[in-house]
């Protein structure tokens, strides 16, 4: 759905009970004091909320925190928003995959009570300058090949936090920096929500939920099967008595280039809930990596070392 389109949506639903789950779909808001003040009516009324962030395009992934949501809250928020803040002069913002009616469709099944789905200027007006900057934790893995990335992720989450006083914030683990630095910057700046992390949902072939896989070929997909095949391989390695990173960053490069066509960026292991680098898996350890398969980049990861 184009931007036009979505403005001309109502800034607020009035035949909705947003306490009143699945019989009209979500209540739709598209404006700032609209969503704060839903939100803090529920609070004030004892009811408990918990909010999910998106930028749409959802998927099986999405959806499997708003049900975690939904199990822990009274109240379910989900937002929708394309944040250009967080693409790269080069990247696929014009491109990245918008459809909300479809989106509403699949949240009203899913039992979501509210969509907040603002425009690029109701989020940035004219005239907006301020940024959080990360520090050391945007600047590493991520931040090395997309170096504004988490400044835009980290402001429009504020944003959004400040919008949406929820109780609770639910993100999936697929995106693992962005959890590090979500997680710092509301310890940081004293923000009183507390986060949830989810596990990554995958499809049945074992490739991580991602908006953008629809970009990918037949060929493409199959090539992006290697980068879940070479975290399983290394977990079977560290299963099997392997401590040393080198090796096993070895043994799950020769699996991914066996592929073809892929192009791996980083292939990162690190202290599970840090970003600090590990030489040996003496404890619970993250393995990160990022790679473009034809004209597509992908990320994901797996905990090892439990």
């Amino acid at each position: 759905m184009d931007e036009n389109l979505l403005m001309s949506q109502p800034a607020v639903a009035t035949r909705r009970d947003p306490f009143d789950r699945g019989k009209f779909g979500p209540q739709l808001l598209t404006e700032g004091e609209a969503i704060r003040q839903a939100v803090v009516r529920a609070r004030q009324a004892g009811k408990s909320v918990g909010l999910v962030p998106t930028m749409g395009a959802l998927h099986e992934g999405h959806l499997s925190l708003l049900e975690t949501a939904r199990t822990e809250c009274d109240l379910t928020v989900v937002t929708i928003f394309v944040n250009p803040t967080q693409f790269g002069p080069h990247e696929d913002f014009r491109q990245y995959p918008r459809d909300l009616e479809r989106d509403l469709a699949q949240l009203g099944r899913g039992g979501c009570d509210i969509v907040f789905a603002p425009t690029n200027e109701a989020m940035y007006p004219a005239g907006y300058t301020t940024s959080v900057d990360v520090g050391q934790l945007g600047q590493v893995l991520e931040g090395e090949f997309r170096p504004a990335h988490f400044r835009g992720v980290a402001t429009i989450v504020l944003k959004l936090f400040q919008l949406a006083p929820a109780d609770r914030a639910y993100f999936g683990r697929k995106d693992y920096q962005q959890t590090i630095v979500v997680r710092q910057m509301v310890a940081d700046l004293n923000v009183p929500i507390d986060i949830r992390v989810c596990p990554t949902i995958r499809e049945s072939d074992g490739l991580a939920m991602s908006s953008r896989n629809v970009y990918l070929s037949a060929d493409d997909r199959r090539r992006a099967l290697s980068l879940s095949r070479s975290l399983r391989l290394a977990e079977q390695l560290v299963n099997e008595g392997q401590r040393d990173v080198a090796v096993i960053r070895a043994q799950m490069q020769h699996e991914i280039d066996a592929a073809g066509g892929v192009q791996v960026q980083y292939l990162a292991f690190v202290a599970d809930g840090t970003l600090t680098p590990v030489e040996r898996i003496d404890g619970p350890t993250t393995i990160a990596l990022a790679a473009t398969v034809g004209k597509t980049r992908l990320i994901d990861n797996l905990l090892v070392g439990k």
